[in-house]
């Protein structure tokens, strides 16, 4: 059961890119999409944390709204 939760997981963060438009505005370059998670994750590692969760989960929640899906 763990491995089917993974999966599921892992497809539904694999959406969230292509929903964001990462792909696209990317070339499709695996190497610049990593680049960006790996960007984000020192900045939330930072002593900017706190601010750039709330910051983000705002710009996340609008963009649901918009796109009609709702946040997991």
């Amino acid at each position: 059961m763990k491995r089917r939760e993974r999966t599921r997981q892992l497809i539904e963060l694999g959406g969230l890119v292509a929903k964001a438009g990462l792909i696209d505005l990317a070339d499709d370059d695996r190497a610049v999409i990593f680049g960006l998670l790996v960007e984000a994750a020192a900045r939330l590692r930072g002593d900017d944390r706190e601010h750039a969760l709330a910051l983000w989960r705002r710009r996340g929640r609008r963009a649901f709204e918009v796109a009609g899906g709702a946040p997991a």
